[in-house]
């Protein structure tokens, strides 16, 4: 006999005097038509695993559950079993970040800036760099390369009562640290002020840094973004997706809010001057 449940997030609501609704994951509300079969045999089979009666016409409605997606056969495995996360940078972000990865099954790995280049070319791997400062002309861009070989490639840096998260990049053609900083600079009307704060042209750093809470947070977001990765789902729900997002997390209050962001295209050199001639 198969022993389906329900999938994680659905379920079963009987209304008084009613036939019974599935509830998905997603929230919503679907009748079923259960035929022959009474309802409570349908919930025991699904919650249970097998009700007091078999039959094919409970087999066909069951199976009618997997097809949509919401029965499973196998127990549900971690969404991150099977990828290998490497992380460097602020252990106040990566020490709880290596913790809510590991929970949702990844290998998790400390890295240094000299492994870099190394992860090349390995796939079902990523490099999470989390920075409680701003960055440093010149520190991505070697990472900025992983993508072109299908290495993941996902960042975050503090500037000020700021903290940024930017898309997730794993396929060439995604977004890079250097695509963010040139979007950014191109939507402000202060991109000489902003690109001389990149520059270290700036007052000493006052904070404030991340607090547990907001360090957490920080956290999950990353880590719902590497699950986005795992899944193949980029987007799910209203949001936008994982690859196209950038994030900037509000210290002092917690509040998230979130910008499309598109790869910016390269474009030709301009051609090389030509000398003129005296006539």
């Amino acid at each position: 006999m198969n022993r389906s449940r329900l999938a994680p997030g659905a379920g079963i609501v009987t209304a008084p005097g009613d036939r019974p609704v599935l509830r998905t994951s997603e929230g919503e509300f679907l009748r079923i038509d259960t035929g022959h079969v009474g309802p409570g045999e349908l919930v025991d089979r699904l919650t249970e695993g097998q009700g007091q009666a078999a039959s094919a016409e409970l087999d066909r409605l069951v199976a009618a559950f997997e097809e949509a997606g919401h029965a499973v056969t196998e127990p549900r495995r971690p969404p991150l079993t099977g990828r290998t996360v490497h992380l460097l940078g602020a252990p106040v972000l990566t020490e709880p970040l290596a913790r809510f990865a590991a929970a949702e099954g990844a290998e998790v790995q400390s890295a240094s800036a000299d492994d870099v280049a190394g992860l090349a070319g390995r796939r079902d791997t990523a490099l999470v760099w989390c920075l409680d400062s701003p960055v440093a002309e010149g520190l991505w861009d070697e990472a900025d390369r992983l993508p072109a070989r299908h290495t993941a490639w996902l960042r975050c840096h503090r500037e000020g009562a700021h903290t940024w998260t930017e898309p997730l990049a794993s396929a060439p053609g995604d977004v890079t640290a250097a695509h963010v900083r040139l979007r950014r600079l191109a939507s402000t009307a202060a991109h000489r002020e902003l690109a001389a704060y990149w520059a270290g042209h700036r007052t000493p750093d006052t904070g404030p840094h991340p607090t547990e809470p907001a360090a957490a947070l920080i956290a999950a977001l990353l880590t719902a973004d590497l699950i986005a990765w795992a899944s193949g789902e980029p987007h799910r729900g209203s949001g936008l997706p994982a690859r196209r997002r950038l994030r900037r997390i509000d210290l002092r209050d917690l509040t998230v809010t979130e910008h499309p962001v598109l790869p910016v295209p390269e474009v030709a050199p301009l051609p090389a001057p030509t000398a003129r001639t005296a006539p």
